[in-house]
């Protein structure tokens, strides 16, 4: 019993030592965290189960089949998710070299791809420079090769301007982010859009460089609750 007992804590503690092991700049740390603390929770769950059907030798059967198991459900999203993310920075280098485009990880998962508005749309205007429609058309083919999520795109602005107006533009602006993706083949049910005007800045409003910052329009790449 205690040796059986030893040999799943083992297995338990080596899977978060090799999780712990994950390099910060690895494209698929993500995956492997995700991984790792799946295979965790199912050799737990594993030996539990393995043990009330077999105790001369089913905890540790269970929790090496349990660990599996669990590691390859908790890589599914993540693996998924890693593959886009590494497009996104890939493929919007140069914007993101000129500070265009942000691409940044949730600890859920998620997306968030964050685009500087003075770039990106006319001055007090929801209409799409053409300049930033190439780097849209990156996004979208992007987009288009990963079906399996969910977009979600919000409008922002800085606090210049009366509540109301500032609502209603960055709706418009979210709108136009929106639409472009669609004409570009994504399909218009998996996006989402919603302005939140002045009241989710990201910096201060009393300077310029903090109101060009709260300016953005960001898309939320949600997957999709069964990926495997």
């Amino acid at each position: 019993m205690q040796t059986r007992r030893l040999s799943i804590v083992f297995f338990m503690v080596l899977i978060l030592i090799l999780a712990g092991c994950i390099q910060p700049n690895d494209p698929n740390k993500h995956t492997k965290q995700k991984a790792g603390i799946g295979a965790a929770v199912g050799a737990v769950a594993g030996a539990i189960i393995g043990y009330q059907n077999d105790h001369s030798g089913g905890a540790l059967k269970g929790a090496l089949i349990g660990g599996a198991a669990g590691g390859a459900l908790g890589a599914g999203a993540g693996y998924y998710m890693d593959k886009q993310q590494a497009e996104f920075e890939q493929q919007l280098a140069s914007e993101r070299q000129a500070n265009q485009i942000e691409v940044e990880r949730l600890q859920n998962e998620n997306l968030k791809i964050t685009m500087n508005s003075e770039v990106s749309f006319d001055f007090n205007s929801s209409r799409l420079q053409p300049a930033f429609e190439r780097s849209l058309e990156k996004v979208s083919g992007i987009l288009n090769r990963y079906p399996r999520t969910s977009i979600q795109i919000i409008g922002h602005t800085d606090n210049v301007g009366s509540e109301v107006y500032n609502q209603q533009l960055s709706e418009k602006r979210a709108k136009a982010v929106g639409v472009a993706l669609e004409a570009r083949g994504v399909f218009r049910g998996r996006i989402v859009t919603s302005g939140r005007g002045e009241f989710e800045p990201r910096t201060t409003n009393g300077t310029e460089a903090g109101r060009q910052l709260n300016r953005r329009v960001e898309m939320l790449i949600v997957p999709d609750g069964d990926i495997q």
